[in-house]
């Protein structure tokens, strides 16, 4: 459990593990620059730790006051810190062993170890970030593509709390209006049932909006899994290492290669891909390639997109056709490979028998036609997220969004069916309650220790 108090001052490295060029050790809290005092050393001996301006000097034990490393000290006064607490960071090379033993004395001197995530938990209790904003800093963190980072980034300037709060803010409307519909029904004229019902679809309209997104939010934080798909010795294996840029997959000329499945992760411009290497499907010669090929039949049906390999070496056949038409109801794109070998099977011919698909010829052991492909993946299989839009990424924030748009259903039925205005009501408050959920007014211990839990230590 974490302690809310925000009495003690904390300390932790906050950057990754490991040796580097920087290191920096955080302190929050109201003993920070007594603390920093006691082990930094300016160089300039009357240089005052003013708010936000770097101090260059060395760090020492306060035991014997010999210096062990050189560097900058930061000083964050409240409440213009992160924390809004006062903060000081020393900014100093990246030696695992140096940055331990800051930690050490600095406990020594009255710190404690942080918790993971408590810095961001007190940015939360000092009222400077919402639960939806500190979600935000986590999914920012954590980012996997550039454009994970860049819609995670306006969350934590708050987009989704603000959309949040002028939806709570409709609702309050409404509960407004329905209360003096009730209590003074003899100074205006009451709303229709159309008038309530128009006001709860506008407001539910943008509630779904958000948890439609949380498709997207899960296909920018996981990656699009992209599954390669094709007969034996159509060349997937050889292009799941092109992609990757690196001899991942086993290559033989020989079919049957692959028996189980590879997963990678391949970035096209700011998104990722989870790219899926699996066995040729069609007519398995023994038990092992009887499992491979049902495995990557799960996969293949499981995937957010397919890439279908052809061999244009080859005439094309009932089997290739019969693979092509199992999956052209899915997101898709033909790959008429090994266009380097005498052709069998053209562009053309493939075209022509479905000019409805996407369709790219390419080289995967020339390295042909790659450049081509790597765009088509990109612009069918990536949802492009306007500049605008506000992802949910959190499942808990799409599970309370969902219950907020039931609750609205509700209120709007009952009005329709012509029960008491006054239950509608009270579902409308359940909804200014769940918004409470949303963005941490309303909280408890255990919605904290989940989501702050899954810090690193240090933010």
């Amino acid at each position: 459990m974490y302690d809310l108090s925000l009495i003690e001052t904390i300390v932790a490295v906050s950057t990754p593990p490991g040796s580097g060029g920087i290191g920096v050790v955080r302190l929050s809290g109201p003993a920070a620059l007594k603390i920093a005092r006691a082990l930094f050393r300016p160089k300039e001996t009357k240089r005052k730790f003013e708010p936000g301006r770097a101090v260059l000097g060395s760090i020492a034990d306060p035991g014997d006051g010999r210096p062990f490393d050189e560097g900058f000290l930061l000083f964050f006064k409240a409440p213009r810190s992160y924390t809004r607490e006062d903060v000081v960071e020393f900014h100093l090379h990246g030696s695992p062993v140096i940055l331990e033993e800051i930690v050490r004395l600095a406990v020594r001197q009255g710190a404690r170890p942080a918790l993971p995530g408590e810095f961001t938990l007190r940015a939360f209790l000092t009222g400077r970030l919402d639960f939806l904003q500190a979600e935000a800093v986590d999914d920012l963190i954590r980012s996997t593509s550039l454009a994970q980072a860049k819609s995670a980034f306006r969350g934590v300037e708050g987009a989704l709390s603000k959309k949040i709060a002028t939806l709570r803010d409709g609702v309050i409307a409404l509960i407004a209006r329905i209360e003096a519909d009730i209590e003074f029904p003899e100074e205006g004229r009451p709303a229709s049932k159309k008038d309530y019902a128009d006001k709860i679809d506008r407001i539910r309209s943008t509630v779904d909006i958000l948890v439609r997104s949380y498709e997207k939010g899960k296909a920018l934080g996981e990656g699009v899994t992209i599954a390669l798909v094709g007969l034996a010795n159509s060349g997937k294996s050889t292009l799941f290492n092109d992609l990757l840029e690196e001899p991942r997959a086993i290559v033989t000329p020989f079919p049957g290669t692959t028996r189980d499945y590879l997963r990678e992760i391949i970035r096209i411009k700011d998104a990722s891909f989870l790219l899926v290497d699996m066995a040729g499907l069609g007519r398995p010669s023994s038990p092992v390639e009887r499992e491979g090929v049902r495995r990557g039949k799960k996969i293949a049906a499981e995937s957010d997109g397919l890439l279908l390999l052809l061999d244009g070496s080859r005439r094309f056949s009932a089997a290739d056709g019969a693979l092509i038409e199992s999956y052209r109801s899915r997101r898709i794109i033909l790959v008429l490979n090994k266009t380097d070998l005498p052709e069998k099977t053209s562009m053309a011919d493939v075209n022509c028998r479905f000019p409805d698909l996407p369709l790219v010829g390419i080289s995967a052991l020339k390295g042909n036609g790659l450049a081509e492909l790597r765009k088509m993946i990109y612009d069918l299989f990536f949802h492009l997220i306007p500049a605008d839009e506000i992802i949910v990424f959190r499942k808990r924030d799409k599970l309370l969004l969902e219950e907020i748009s039931v609750r609205l259903l509700r209120a709007k039925g009952m009005i329709l069916r012509g029960r008491p205005i006054e239950l509608a009501a009270e579902e409308a408050r359940e909804v200014v309650a769940l918004t409470g959920y949303l963005t941490g007014e309303i909280r408890a211990d255990d919605i904290l220790d989940d989501i702050f839990s899954r810090f690193c230590i240090g933010k």
